[in-house]
């Protein structure tokens, strides 16, 4: 089963393909500037071209739903329906946290944190198990303080994604590992793909809405 996978919840514009569980190609950068909308197809076309495979063999789509950016989530959506749509195949989703702790299982943390920045002292996060993976707490847009994460102080846990830099400055955890440079990326999406695929856990592709977690709060037009 060939899947094409599309992640834009971050900075990190990702896009990847398989073959079931084998990766053939990942195309990915990580920008400032959030280039989700200038980049994502050419990154669909870069990664199909390497993978050797036509979009039209695809049999199903992935996509990282969020909670993250909201552009980057919408022109993800949007991108990934329209895929659904246009070769009549299954969307598949999942929460973008969740792929960002795989490289991450089985090295003997007790926890690990994703933490995704958002405004101010925010960050969208969750806690899983760093043996299996479960989630341990549910997603959540949670403003720091000093005394978050406090029930992790004597465990042994590590704090991923660019939302650890600021977490980092304001919590006392001096057993914590904090790990800045790691973004939600495409080829961590397969493994729970293909699970979610067995069990025919599937989108419905017309009312499929991304993970936003919160409401968009963009700037108010001046009345006349």
């Amino acid at each position: 089963m060939k899947i094409l996978y599309l992640e834009t919840s971050s900075k990190n514009c990702s896009v990847a393909v398989s073959d079931n569980e084998k990766l053939l190609c990942l195309c990915e950068e990580v920008s400032e500037n959030y280039k989700q909308s200038e980049s994502l197809h050419s990154y669909v076309e870069w990664a199909l071209e390497g993978a050797g495979i036509s979009l039209k063999e695809i049999d199903a789509v992935s996509l990282g739903k969020g909670p993250g950016s909201y552009t980057g989530l919408r022109i993800g959506a949007a991108s990934a329906k329209g895929f659904c749509y246009g070769l009549q195949v299954p969307l598949i989703t999942v929460n973008s946290l969740e792929s960002m702790i795989e490289p991450f299982l089985g090295q003997n943390y007790d926890f690990i944190v994703p933490l995704i920045d958002a405004r101010r002292m925010e960050v969208y996060t969750a806690v899983y198990d760093g043996a299996t993976g479960k989630e341990v707490s549910e997603t959540e847009a949670k403003i720091l303080d000093e005394n978050s994460f406090e029930e992790f102080k004597d465990k042994k846990v590590i704090f991923i994604g660019d939302g650890a830099k600021k977490t980092k400055e304001i919590v006392d955890l001096p057993n914590a590992e904090f790990k800045e440079d790691v973004y939600p990326s495409a080829q961590h999406l397969v493994k729970r793909t293909l699970e979610k695929i067995e069990n025919k856990e599937f989108e419905d592709t017309a009312y499929f809405e991304p993970f936003y977690l919160k409401d968009f709060h963009g700037v108010k037009k001046k009345s006349s």
